[in-house]
């Protein structure tokens, strides 16, 4: 059974960099096919998809945070990792990570295996 779990700061200050780590265990991020997100959930709203990153290692971004979002990997850890640069309060949100096997779609309704969500908090 695979399981992702999210771990990081609880909290950044504006302007700093969110640095959020995907640890897997129970599959392998390298296994050809499988895509891993990063997705979020702010109060009020529903889950907004922010980036992947493929078994290859090729990234795909949210077009509304491509321009400070970056994704990468250790794969020797088995972790996949979310950096977003410049936050500001509105990025206080619900952070998951999640799973997307063979499928020809990264849709969220397509993701099978998440891990529980970490709150991260942006405030000074």
């Amino acid at each position: 059974q695979v399981q992702l779990q999210e771990s990081g700061p609880g909290l950044v200050k504006p302007s700093q960099t969110l640095s959020l780590t995907c640890t897997v265990s129970g599959g392998s991020i390298t296994t050809n096919f499988y895509y891993w997100s990063w997705i979020r959930q702010s109060p009020g709203k529903g889950l907004e998809w922010m980036g992947a990153i493929a078994y290859s290692g090729s990234t795909y971004y949210s077009p509304s945070l491509k321009s400070r979002t970056s994704i990468s990997r250790d794969t020797s850890k088995n972790q996949f990792t979310l950096q977003l640069s410049s936050v500001t309060p509105e990025d206080t949100a619900v952070y998951y990570c999640a799973r997307t096997p063979p499928l020809p779609t990264l849709a969220l309704r397509a993701m099978d295996y998440w891990g529980k969500g970490t709150l991260v908090t942006v405030s000074s």
